[in-house]
């Protein structure tokens, strides 16, 4: 039996987390859905996940870079999870810190299919 891989999915817009989510498990992935940081590191902490979907703007005071500089700071297997951040914002400068911790990947949401980001999801995993 094949093993499901498992995506936490860090989006605080409700409607499309949840399209996001119906169009991962359809693709065969478990998805473990957070809205804050504080939440996403909770279950990044207690589950074996094995990619993060992740936007920017999230509730609460910390924001998607303020995730990825936690994990990828820790002395754990958790900084080698792949990333893909999807969000509307782009500045340049913000994309830049983003890839200065490691990120995978930075989609402009309005730029790029869910069948796209999926594909190359899938290609990160394999």
């Amino acid at each position: 039996m094949k093993l499901t891989k498992k995506i936490l999915l860090v989006e605080d817009e409700k409607c499309l987390a949840e399209a996001v989510k119906i169009k991962l498990e359809i693709n065969g992935f478990q998805v473990l859905p957070a809205d804050s940081v504080d939440r996403a590191k909770d279950l990044i902490n207690r589950n074996s996940v094995d990619f993060v979907w992740l936007d920017h703007y999230l509730l609460g005071e910390e924001n998607g870079l303020d995730f990825v500089a936690n994990i990828k700071s820790q002395d754990s297997t958790n900084k080698n999870i792949p990333i893909f951040v999807v969000s509307n914002t782009a500045s340049n400068d913000k994309i830049q810190s983003y890839i200065k911790f490691g990120i995978n990947k930075y989609y402009v949401k309005a730029e790029h299919s869910l069948e796209q980001i999926i594909s190359d999801l899938k290609t990160v995993l394999k």
